[in-house]
């Protein structure tokens, strides 16, 4: 046998930390849907409120800029002719 020590309550702790951290992530998810439902009964679109609060979560400077490259892309794409789209 080996003569190396592994500390078993030390794993043990880390592995119930983790387990607890499951549980409770998997209570938080259980509670998000169920405000989502309650949106939804309230004739709210969830999609859209998935979407607002994604983009609520990114930085205000990067939504401004990806906003206006959209934007423009889109305005691009509209004023370009059909002869154009075929030639690229």
């Amino acid at each position: 046998m080996s003569d190396i020590t592994i500390p078993g309550g030390k794993i043990r702790s880390f592995v119930e930390r983790i387990e607890n951290l499951d549980s409770e992530m998997q209570e938080l998810s259980e509670q998000k849907k169920e405000v989502f439902a309650e949106a939804k009964g309230e004739g709210f679109d969830v999609k859209i409120l998935k979407e607002i609060v994604k983009l609520r979560k990114e930085d205000k400077n990067e939504r401004d800029e990806r906003e206006s490259l959209l934007d423009l892309y889109m305005r691009a794409m509209e004023t370009a002719s059909p002869e154009q789209a075929k030639a690229a």
